[in-house]
């Protein structure tokens, strides 16, 4: 960790009231029963922890159908047959257990280890552990499994019209999205559905694919894609780390020096439950991220920070891990704040503030040559749950 410059001034100030209106509520991801319609025609809506939201048992015979070959670049398309996955560069020296998790989305995650414990996940023809390290070469096995089959979410019109008012830009190709906090990107692992399942319905597109992930207790920027084309040319930004993002989030603790480096190597491991956690560990990856300070104060006479993190490796809980290393937990983070004495925030505050797209991202081609240009720099408001607990004199640096 490098320290390179000044303490900031304190900036004391009482927290604004918050504002209970339905649109923050929208925007603090508390979705009432009340947003989603009844039931009308023959659909019904999702319901938490319903039978729909679960995989049955594997099939009985697996070789019903011919095995299906595929990198595992590709996401699994045809559940009810045996899959084989060929290891790419991409997933060398991934855990099984996250390889497999990011491959069968809607599964839940006991399953998912259900089924290397009952002998359905091989590598190589061979029985294997969830903490297997996967090498180019290797071919995953995935026995069948039938997914129960989903009906898309009923909402009413007015849940429709706010989250359609959170899209921060949209083209032909593409859809940038303030997701708002405490909701989920897709279904599955206990949620009926997500942000990509509704807004598919409020646009009455079912082409619509997640670019990227942020977690559910995070709000801010979520990149969604229209075309294919869009989704393979983002997702490739993605992994050579040509996309930039910047991150708002409150600490505790007023943080001494305004610009930080923090080169600290994560390690992601699962708890007995199956819950993923993330701790500094010298056998972890590598992974660094810039803090700058914007601001200090104080929040019902205790000290916090507002600072904008810029992680520049893309780990699991990144930032939040790393503030917590440095000594300054962020507000509501309940997996990673140690101390009891712990500001009773109610939710996360960390918000996807701020995303540059390489050049090459907003060109324009020769088709295209009437459409305006896609710009390269997107900015997701601050959400007003995290706006209510910052006094006005810091909000204004959020703009400077």
């Amino acid at each position: 960790m490098k320290n390179f410059s000044k303490k900031p001034k304190n900036s004391p100030n009482s927290p604004a009231k918050r504002s209970n209106s339905p649109q923050n509520r929208l925007a603090s991801g508390q979705v009432a029963k009340s947003q989603f319609a009844k039931n009308q025609s023959a659909k019904k809506p999702f319901a938490k922890n319903s039978s729909a939201d679960k995989m049955s048992a594997p099939l009985s015979k697996p070789n019903a159908k011919k095995a299906q070959s595929a990198s595992a670049d590709e996401q699994i398309s045809d559940f009810s047959r045996v899959n084989l996955l060929s290891v790419t560069p991409n997933q060398d020296g991934q855990r099984l257990d996250n390889f497999l998790l990011a491959r069968l989305k809607g599964l839940p995650r006991s399953h998912v280890y259900k089924m290397i414990r009952d002998d359905e996940i091989r590598i190589n023809g061979k029985r294997t552990k969830p903490h297997a390290r996967l090498e180019v070469g290797d071919v995953v096995r995935v026995a069948p499994v039938r997914l129960a089959s989903r009906q898309a979410p009923v909402i009413s019109e007015q849940f429709a019209k706010g989250l359609m008012a959170r899209i921060v830009y949209e083209d032909d190709g593409l859809i940038v999205l303030n997701k708002p906090y405490g909701m989920a990107v897709h279904g599955g692992s206990g949620e009926s559905f997500g942000v990509i399942e509704a807004l598919r319905e409020a646009m009455g597109k079912s082409y619509l694919e997640l670019i990227h992930r942020i977690d559910k207790d995070t709000s801010g920027l979520l990149l969604i894609a229209k075309k294919r084309s869009t989704l393979k040319a983002l997702q490739a930004a993605f992994r050579e780390r040509s996309i930039s993002k910047s991150y708002l989030c409150l600490v505790h603790g007023h943080i001494k020096g305004e610009r930080h480096l923090i080169d600290a190597p994560l390690y992601k491991y699962t708890l007995p439950s199956g819950e993923r956690r993330v701790k500094v560990h010298k056998d972890g990856k590598p992974s660094q991220t810039q803090a700058k300070v914007l601001a200090t104060f104080t929040l019902e006479n205790r000290p916090a920070s507002l600072v904008l993190a810029s992680p520049l490796t893309g780990r699991t809980h990144q930032i939040r891990v790393h503030m917590a290393h440095l000594g300054h937990a962020l507000l509501g983070d309940d997996k990673y704040q140690t101390n009891p004495n712990a500001l009773p925030v109610k939710r996360l505050c960390l918000h996807a503030w701020q995303l540059h797209l390489p050049s090459e991202h907003s060109a324009q081609t020769d088709e295209q040559a009437d459409a305006p240009v896609r710009p390269r720099r997107f900015v997701a408001a601050l959400a007003d749950d995290m706006q209510d607990l910052l006094p006005a004199d810091v909000l204004a640096k959020i703009d400077e």
